[in-house]
């Protein structure tokens, strides 16, 4: 039987990577980070190594155990765990040291390169599962208003600068002005600190950057999201059609519906 490798991060994604993947006929061999990966993944896969993050030695080793050529990354490491919690092994020095930044995009990039040169060449979760991308057009929740769609515009045009410079993925703006944008805090966070700004009735945008390497740090949305927007009252969510991951899809909408939170794909 076929198999896949699996480089777990935190969220839902990889666990609906691994049940779509099983349900294609593949063998999934999963190398988890501690603290961030959902331990319930184990009841998904195949096998299951849990690692610390940096350890990128350790993740080639469980692949090799299986003889496992290709793998995904699906699901994110949060930013400022990355920075306290790290415990870098021989081959995360080495791709550091290749690195002319330590941007994500470069960084992945270059863990990218590594694996390849030993053996593991890194696809996009995506070409297993294109069903989990967003598609253009209304979504879900009500229908947006021209205000909306306004503010929307301001969104995207701010997260397009954004992501030029590798800074986030989402922006949050109502009546035209930007309340908040991402950094390392990540999208919860940043949408509630845009709701301590501006109130009820804000959009928040989400998008990837321009030239995305599709392998890697896709944007995703799913039902905890519009749970944040409604504990501050933002009343739409903008995605970028066809790069950004929907969680859930079904949940999501009935989430949507229920809250009276609008899902737009631009």
């Amino acid at each position: 039987m076929a198999s896949i490798g699996l480089v777990a991060g935190s969220g839902r994604f990889p666990l609906l990577f691994a049940q779509a993947a099983r349900a294609k006929g593949l063998e999934v061999h999963a190398v988890a980070h501690e603290l961030e990966a959902d331990p319930s993944l184990s009841q998904h896969v195949d096998s299951l190594t849990w690692v610390k993050i940096g350890q990128v030695d350790g993740i080639l080793k469980a692949f090799a155990a299986h003889g496992v050529t290709q793998a995904v990354m699906a699901g994110g490491i949060g930013r400022i765990r990355s920075f306290t919690q790290a415990r870098p092994d021989l081959g995360a020095f080495r791709i550091a040291a290749s690195l002319r930044s330590m941007r994500d995009d470069e960084m992945l990039r270059g863990v990218a390169d590594y694996f390849e040169k030993q053996g593991v060449r890194i696809v996009a979760p995506t070409d297993f599962v294109p069903e989990v991308l967003a598609s253009s057009g209304h979504l879900a929740g009500p229908e947006p208003t021209k205000g909306q769609l306004r503010d929307a515009d301001v969104g995207l045009e701010v997260a397009e600068a954004l992501g030029r410079v590798d800074v986030g993925q989402t922006v949050m703006v109502k009546d035209g002005a930007v309340l908040a944008v991402e950094a390392v805090e990540g999208t919860d966070e940043a949408i509630r600190r845009g709701g301590r700004y501006g109130g009820k009735g804000a959009v928040v945008v989400k998008r990837s950057k321009p030239g995305q390497d599709l392998r890697f740090d896709l944007p995703a949305i799913g039902p905890m999201t519009l749970e944040v927007m409604r504990e501050v009252g933002a009343s739409l969510l903008v995605v970028e059609a066809g790069r950004t991951v929907l969680l859930d899809q079904e949940q999501l909408i009935k989430w949507a519906a229920r809250l009276r939170i609008g899902v737009l794909g631009r």
